[in-house]
């Protein structure tokens, strides 16, 4: 993966928890910095992993792994779509 160099400004307390030796660190780092556009729809799950260089299912399991649903629907949403699924099949049939 080519890499390029940019600078940003952070609250100079956090310089001591930017250790770039890590490869495992510079991942999570860049994945984290990738999830708002993830959130908000810029860029799809698949995308952030090809830039990440990693698989998708990978990426959607290290944010799992913290805490960030892939699937973000409450349990009545969910409920709503089946319902809506069972009623497109009742009519197919």
């Amino acid at each position: 993966m080519k890499t390029v160099d940019i600078q940003i400004s952070i609250p100079e307390d956090m310089i001591s928890y930017m250790n770039e030796e890590n490869n495992e660190y510079i991942f999570e780092r860049n994945a984290m910095l990738l999830y708002p556009f993830i959130h908000n729809l810029t860029i799809s799950h698949g995308r952030a992993a090809e830039i990440l260089g990693v698989h998708k299912t990978d990426l959607i399991e290290f944010y799992d792994s913290i805490g960030i649903p892939y699937l973000d629907q409450t349990s009545e949403e969910l409920m709503d779509d089946l319902a809506t699924l069972e009623a497109v099949m009742e009519v197919a049939k």
